[in-house]
């Protein structure tokens, strides 16, 4: 039998589920008033007689009371419950967020899913919708960030850096003598549950850091530290397949040196996963994908749709990073949410980009979009428009619930499009937060490959997509890989870094990495493709 605070709590939440589905007005009052009221009562027992004694709680509500305490739900919180996704109904635990927010939100963004809302925060969705605006935004932004925190998991991205700086700052203390990071942060795994430090040290002492992970503390000899770094930095899996087990000298100076006693080649950190160690092993990968092989930006996002900065102040800042060139894609007019481009504004952002160029030579920005995969698989916009792009990244935004067949088969259609040149976020997933639709990869990345169609990598920490473990496939099919921001600001070039920490996961190397082609070579491509 639940507490008369629990059936408030339930009384409550029927209140503003009831708002989010437009319910009468009066009968949400009296819910929301009789959950207070409940919520400051005594009573020797919890019966119909009772309950309506205490004021402000009529017969009705006093029935639905005793229903609640005797199945711990209600006929009608049921209902509404059916006809709610289970992510809507976790918004309305954002602080700043009431019902009405939350239904502008599901309604207007189609937003179904805390982590989706997050995501939309980072690409300035709430910064125009009405009641909204950039200082709800970031409240909305930090309030969830809070919530992942509790929750005990992270996107490395969040953590990278405080790790960094937990290492340098005890490098400070006299009795360390080494460290180094370890566990998942050291692979550079996609999301964390924790912080694993490995440190050789004279003495034990115990973690102080303020973190919203725990932050472990694994304690070793000097002698047998790198033997430690290995071991601890590695999956079971990685651990049988190069027979760690036989080490019997746990001396050793390096991480390389370890692998050399095994007679093995050196894994990075980031191949200790336990899956490619026999492609390692072969045919060691050579010319491994590094920032530095970057030549240009794909995959961004302005002020003509629903970035926070204008294409010049993108382009300017991109060039200043040191790329040669700068591809917009702005979302395609579907995406009304995010202040998709109709076909008039296309011919205003494609004169700006020629006025543009002409003062950055030999810069260059190049004229693209992110034309969306509508739900039968046929793009937003007609071929006569398409045509007028340098390239089109075809991705989906809308209409998540598919099965693989459906959604295999439409990405499939959208690859078949002789103007498509970038199949972007092909799962449309967001770490954390929501899976991604099934699709059947070998089939979506043997349709690449026979379209001669580029696989993209969102490089955005909560996307990542497609995930790394397809890498090696796309190569072996002989499909490039478009290392991609998402950038909707400019600090957001900068997660081209952990775009390329997961390409090294995949073992992407410099050839088969689309973007580490220089500007001369990618005009060539992307002429050629037209």
């Amino acid at each position: 039998m639940k507490s008369l605070s629990d059936i408030a709590d339930v009384l409550q939440l029927t209140g503003k589920l009831m708002e989010l589905h437009d319910g009468n007005p009066f009968k949400i009052r009296s819910l929301t008033n009789a959950a207070f009221r409940l919520s400051k009562a005594h009573v020797s027992a919890i019966t119909e007689e009772e309950v309506s004694q205490i004021e402000g709680i009529g017969k009705s509500i006093a029935k639905t009371v005793i229903e609640i305490s005797q199945k711990n739900t209600s006929s009608e919180l049921e209902s509404l419950l059916e006809k709610t996704p289970k992510g809507v109904i976790q918004m309305l635990d954002v602080k700043g967020l009431g019902p009405k927010k939350v239904k502008q939100l599901w309604h207007e963004l189609q937003i179904e899913s805390v982590g989706e809302l997050l995501y939309a925060c980072n690409e300035n969705r709430l910064v125009d919708l009405k009641g909204f605006g950039a200082k709800t935004q970031e409240s909305v932004k930090k309030s969830i960030e809070f919530m992942e925190g509790a929750s005990g998991k992270a996107h490395y991205a969040t953590v990278e850096e405080m790790a960094d700086s937990f290492v340098e700052e005890l490098k400070e203390l006299q009795c360390v003598s080494n460290i180094s990071l370890t566990g998942d942060i050291y692979r550079k795994a996609q999301t964390l549950q924790s912080i694993d430090i490995l440190v050789a040290a004279d003495e034990v002492f115990e973690n102080e850091f303020q973190s919203p992970l725990p932050v472990n503390l694994i304690f070793t000899t000097e002698e047998e530290f790198y033997y430690e770094l290995v071991r601890s930095s590695s999956t079971p899996a990685h651990l049988e397949k190069i027979g760690f087990h036989t080490l019997t000298d746990k001396n050793f100076i390096s991480e390389e040196e370890v692998y050399a006693a095994l007679n093995k080649p050196y894994f990075q950190p980031e191949w200790r996963e336990g899956l490619f160690e026999d492609i390692v092993i072969k045919e060691y990968p050579k010319d491994i994908i590094e920032e530095k092989h970057l030549k240009g930006i794909l995959h961004n996002h302005s002020t003509y749709s629903d970035g926070a900065h204008t294409l010049a102040e993108m382009a300017g800042y991109c060039k200043e990073l040191g790329y040669e060139y700068f591809g917009i894609a702005d979302h395609s007019k579907s995406a009304a949410y995010a202040g998709g481009l109709e076909e008039g504004e296309i011919i205003l952002q494609h004169k700006e980009i020629d006025e543009l160029n002409k003062k950055l030579a030999p810069f260059k920005i190049m004229k693209g979009t992110e034309c969306d995969i509508l739900f039968d698989g046929s793009m937003d916009y007609p071929d006569e428009i398409l045509k007028t792009f340098d390239y089109v990244v075809a991705s989906i935004h809308q209409h998540f619930k598919m099965e693989e067949e459906k959604a295999t088969a439409r990405l499939i259609k959208a690859i078949e499009n002789p103007y498509t040149t970038i199949l972007g976020h092909p799962t449309g997933r967001l770490l954390l937060a929501r899976p991604g639709y099934p699709i059947n990869h070998k089939k979506v990345i043997d349709a690449c490959a026979a379209n001669g169609v580029i696989m993209e990598l969102n490089s955005h920490p909560y996307r990542l997509d497609i995930d790394w473990t397809w890498l090696p496939y796309c190569m072996d099919k002989g499909v490039k890989v478009s290392i991609n921001p998402d950038a909707h600001e400019k600090n957001g070039f900068h997660d081209m870094h952990f775009g390329v920490s997961v390409a090294r996961k995949g073992l992407l190397t410099r050839n088969f990495c689309f973007n580490a082609l220089s500007l001369a070579e990618m005009e060539a491509f992307l002429s050629a493709k037209r």
